[in-house]
């Protein structure tokens, strides 16, 4: 007799009752809010005259459209989204739900704030109205994005219509070489696998090669886990995790504690578990990747070559890839190394945890920001502006030419006054490059913090482990 998927049994354990054979209501742990997927729900509870049952299930940040520039006080200046602010501000307070606002000094991005605070645990289902939700599985946790009217149905009954998903299982293997990190990983599988090739699937990352990243790491590869479709991601919590979470989680202890540990210790896929695909990727085998299109599948290694046109057979991919290069202003056949960049951003959801800027500081040394390069740095919550501050992190990061903001989203997705001009080429430690997703007509490039650090100091794409003495084949 088969077993199940560490997916389907956390379907299993939140299932209140089965609609049909494909969907099913779904209890939800935690809801967490932004100001922007809101409003609108927050509009449909008033008009039904309905309240928050359980507001303490939910919690509210105000990240995407704050300035990071460093005023103090912060103060929104741009009307409508000072509108969105102070609406989700109001709403919190009606419902009694608790909200890190605009000056809040552990306000940040809800998908770095909730787990540093001990607020995801292994076991739960945790939904947003933002898609990279998905960074909670690097916890064992079922985490994802829903829609404005899905918002409205959980503040109103804490459930949500799920249609489950598809299992898929991904393994890597081996380790990575010294200078290549998680977010590399999470764009080489994503180039081969495609945008597409996780749509309809709950993808579980396992292997030698995960097992050996810090919890940290694991959220920049469940992070990016649905810029290849997918509707979830998970990591089996280990000690790794559960060491992260007691940490963060003062109010685990004794009984509590006992009965927790043993719970999480059931969370794992069954040896005889099905799955619907499978991957296996080798770590040992993988570079710095960097992304040469519009959307994260379109990268390569730092020491390979653009795709040329002859070598896409399919019509469609073909004029994805021209489309592409035309934004980007590359062409196909260059290599990436020595492409010159104006502008650096280190931050998000995906990159923005105090390990990164440990790893830009590292990279960087004594090094300074290269002559015609604007480098920012933006870290993930007040929690990691704190931190790293305490640590010297901060100074050296000035003292070396780069900006050290406030916390937010920032340009990550440009819905605040960080926008890059219309030409500008950008070395990104963000999640999507899509056209205009940092500023209309901005090349975006994505990359890892440490790759965002050695572009800095070069003035140009390069390739970090040469930088930090690595030899490589």
């Amino acid at each position: 007799m088969g077993g199940k998927t560490l997916y389907q049994k956390l379907v299993d354990s939140h299932t209140v009752t089965e609609l049909d054979e494909e969907h099913v209501l779904l209890f939800c742990d935690l809801h967490l809010m932004n100001e922007y997927t809101s409003p609108q729900a927050f509009a449909g509870l008033d008009e039904r005259h309905r309240s928050v049952p359980v507001p303490g299930q939910n919690v509210s940040v105000v990240s995407h459209i704050i300035p990071t520039h460093n005023e103090s006080p912060r103060r929104i200046a741009d009307p409508a989204s000072l509108l969105q602010a102070v609406n989700l501000k109001k709403n919190c307070t009606k419902h009694h739900i608790p909200l890190f606002d605009t000056n809040d000094t552990l306000q940040g991005i809800e998908h770095v704030v909730s787990p540093e605070h001990g607020m995801i645990r292994p076991g739960m289902v945790v939904i947003c109205g933002d898609s990279h939700t998905t960074t909670y599985g690097a916890l064992g946790v079922l985490g994802f994005g829903i829609g404005t009217s899905e918002v409205e149905h959980v503040l109103a009954t804490q459930t949500l219509v799920y249609r489950r998903a598809k299992n898929m299982r991904i393994t890597i293997n081996g380790l990575l070489p010294k200078g290549t990190t998680s977010k590399d990983m999470i764009l080489n599988i994503i180039s081969q696998i495609s945008a597409k090739g996780a749509i309809a699937y709950v993808v579980e990352f396992c292997g030698s090669a995960i097992t050996a990243l810090s919890t940290e790491a694991r959220f920049t590869i469940c992070n990016m886990a649905v810029e290849a479709g997918a509707r979830g991601a998970l990591i089996a919590p280990d000690q790794t995790a559960v060491d992260y979470v007691l940490q963060r989680a003062p109010d685990i202890t004794g009984d509590i504690q006992a009965d927790a540990l043993k719970h999480w210790a059931s969370l794992y896929s069954d040896a005889g578990a099905q799955f619907d695909q499978e991957y296996v990727f080798n770590a040992d085998e993988m570079a710095p990747f960097v992304t040469w299109g519009t959307s994260p599948d379109q990268a390569i290694a730092i020491n390979a070559y653009i795709p040329s046109k002859e070598s896409i057979e399919d019509p469609t991919d073909r004029l994805s890839l021209e489309q592409a290069l035309r934004y980007t202003r590359l062409t196909d056949g260059q290599a990436l190394e020595g492409t010159p960049i104006q502008h650096v951003f280190i931050g998000s959801c995906t990159n923005g945890r105090i390990e990164d800027l440990r790893d830009v500081v590292a990279t960087i040394g004594d090094r300074r920001v290269a002559t015609g390069v604007r480098a920012m740095v933006v870290p993930g919550s007040g929690a990691v502006k704190a931190q790293a501050e305490a640590e010297g992190i901060a100074e050296k990061l000035i003292a070396a030419g780069f900006e050290w903001r406030k916390p937010g989203c920032s340009m990550c997705l440009a819905m605040n006054d960080d926008v890059l001009a219309a030409g500008t080429r950008c070395a990104s430690t963000t999640n999507r490059n899509f056209e205009g997703r940092q500023g209309r007509g901005a090349i975006t490039h994505l990359m890892s913090p440490a790759m965002a650090a050695a572009a800095a100091v070069t003035g140009m794409i390069t390739d970090v482990r040469k930088l930090q003495g690595v030899q490589h084949g």
